[in-house]
């Protein structure tokens, strides 16, 4: 699933081709995605592109007529095409500018989403749902450790909770619990509170490395932002299960909790 990194990566390579852009034609090829497909998405031909942002896990592309507010789901990307190539099954969406690039969602899965709103008060009564946004600073330590003392539920399925901490996945839960050495299956109340306080400096501190290495998405050569995914080559223990851990050498292991895998080393976390 795109987190944080991967979806500001995106909206980096939107605001670069799309921002002050005027909209000629918008093609839905799919009725429905997780929600079903406004079809008010076409007002917004002929539309200037003004502002194009990030939160949370959110894209919001705002024009003079609307607001496109995009989830990507567990399997959305947003390709950027310089010219027509013939779409594919999961092909979904495609926005033509006047520039001509092509601007495409793709979804195999298709649990992301597009709606489209006429009031800006609509989209912030969905983002103030939210927790902080983690490279802010209102993810601090007494915020953390305010809620962790008083969880049982472990720690990796707290901070990948959208209404505790916005943007962060299972990629970046893992890598970042090994960073701060503790267990991902650890109950949060256990958690004492230097090492949150040394969790938050590993989650914004992965983050960051993330972002500036364009994620961890991998997009084919044919599209204009083909320059991503790097992250991936800096992963510690995420999908690494059985292989050797880069700190001790001993192997890393993985367990099934509430849905998820979770990667950890047992000698480094604790």
């Amino acid at each position: 699933m795109p987190e944080l990194p991967e979806v500001e990566t995106i909206k980096n390579d939107l605001k670069k081709y799309l921002l002050n852009k005027t909209i000629t034609k918008i093609l839905i090829y799919s009725k429905k995605l997780k929600y079903k497909i406004s079809k008010k998405l076409l007002n917004l031909k002929k539309q200037k592109i003004i502002k194009i942002k990030r939160y949370s896990k959110y894209i919001v592309i705002n024009t003079n007529k609307g607001f496109i507010l995009i989830h990507l789901g567990i399997s959305g990307n947003i390709f950027i095409l310089n010219k027509k190539i013939p779409k594919s099954k999961h092909d979904h969406i495609d926005i033509l500018t006047n520039e001509k690039k092509i601007i495409r969602y793709n979804d195999i899965r298709k649990f992301g989403f597009w709606l489209w709103f006429n009031k800006k008060k609509k989209i912030k009564n969905i983002i103030s749902k939210l927790g902080p946004e983690p490279l802010t600073k209102k993810l601090n330590t007494n915020y953390l450790y305010n809620i962790t003392k008083k969880k049982k539920i472990c720690i990796h399925q707290l901070i990948i909770n959208q209404k505790i901490i916005s943007g962060i996945g299972n990629i970046y839960a893992n890598e970042s619990l090994f960073l701060a050495k503790i267990i991902p299956n650890k109950p949060s109340c256990l958690i004492k509170k230097n090492k949150i306080k040394l969790l938050i400096k590993k989650i914004k501190l992965i983050l960051k490395k993330s972002i500036k290495l364009k994620g961890t998405i991998n997009i084919n050569k044919k599209y204009l932002n083909k320059n991503t995914g790097y992250f991936q080559k800096k992963i510690m223990v995420y999908k690494r299960n059985k292989k050797k851990c880069l700190i001790c050498k001993k192997k890393i292991k993985s367990i099934k909790k509430n849905g998820r895998t979770l990667y950890f080393c047992n000698t480094c976390q604790k």
